[in-house]
């Protein structure tokens, strides 16, 4: 069997802990990747993973082997990449992102990167959670934060603007707001991952933080974007996200002096070592994707 493959797959399962994400991952069969790895102990004539009913894990002769396969694996890409000359991006970029970002902005930005290489393939995992980038096989996390994951590597791709909205029947059927103070006592709609029931806001120098009722919440921006429109209450949403509500007239911004604080959108990656040259290419690209095409 080839010992490229093999060896490409015994890192998979490495990383993975598991024959089946690794098979999901390389696309290939269950009995496939049994093959592999039996093919790659067999050529370095040891046993390289333990191997339960639950999870995978490696020997001590596989960790010894780790280190020096990824290293063989890596010196192999060079020299397929010294000998390509043709300089077109190739593969498949796994990339997690929320589901609100996702489909309001990173899907054009992605079919955009597509449609200029043809020959690069996108898997998007939506989540709003921050998740094992490694165990999840995710090549690049698209996150929105006020301080990244220290255990990733960060490069800011854009500013988050956030703004208070709600609809207009809503509005209508209650006292105006004029004052931060007031919102205490308006339905409001909770983001679970955003600052919990205080609402900080700032006008200028002039800084408030509001506690708030908020009797419902949720961990996705997209569901209270939802719950605002139908009247539901006062809603902090990212611009990118509520611009063409309120552009339409669908929603209505509320205390428009007054805002949430600024976050920045990162691209998240685990680690440049074997990073491919469409991950790297997809990162400076939708950098400058985010500069050019402003929500």
């Amino acid at each position: 069997m080839d010992k490229l493959t093999a060896a490409i797959v015994f890192v998979d399962i490495a990383q993975s802990g598991s024959f089946t994400a690794t098979a999901d991952r390389l696309e290939m069969s269950r009995p496939m990747v049994t093959r592999y790895v039996e093919a790659m102990e067999k050529w370095l004539n040891a046993r390289l993973l333990h191997r339960t009913t639950r999870k995978v894990t490696l020997t001590t002769t596989g960790e010894r082997c780790l280190k020096e396969v990824e290293v063989w694996l890596e010196q192999a890409n060079g020299l397929v990449a010294l000998s390509d000359n043709s300089e077109e991006l190739t593969g498949i970029a796994r990339i997690a992102t929320s589901m609100s970002f996702g489909f309001s902005q990173l899907v054009p930005a992605l079919l955009n990167f597509m449609a200029m290489h043809p020959k690069v393939h996108v898997d998007i995992d939506l989540q709003d959670s921050v998740a094992d980038l490694t165990e999840k096989q995710i090549d690049l996390a698209i996150r929105i934060a006020s301080n990244p994951e220290p255990s990733l590597i960060g490069k800011p791709i854009a500013i988050c603007e956030s703004v208070l909205v709600a609809s207009p029947a809503y509005l209508a059927s209650r006292k105006d707001l004029s004052e931060p103070e007031e919102l205490s006592m308006h339905n409001c709609l909770g983001y679970k991952n955003f600052q919990r029931h205080v609402w900080h806001l700032t006008n200028g120098t002039q800084q408030k933080s509001i506690d708030v009722e908020c009797k419902l919440t949720a961990n996705e921006a997209t569901t209270l974007l939802h719950a605002a429109l139908i009247g539901g209450g006062v809603a902090i949403q990212p611009t990118y996200l509520a611009n063409q509500y309120i552009e339409s007239g669908t929603l209505q911004p509320v205390l428009s002096e007054w805002k949430p604080a600024d976050l920045t959108i990162y691209a998240l990656y685990s680690s440049r070592k074997h990073q491919s040259p469409t991950v790297r290419a997809l990162i400076d690209y939708l950098h400058e994707y985010f500069k050019d095409n402003p929500w």
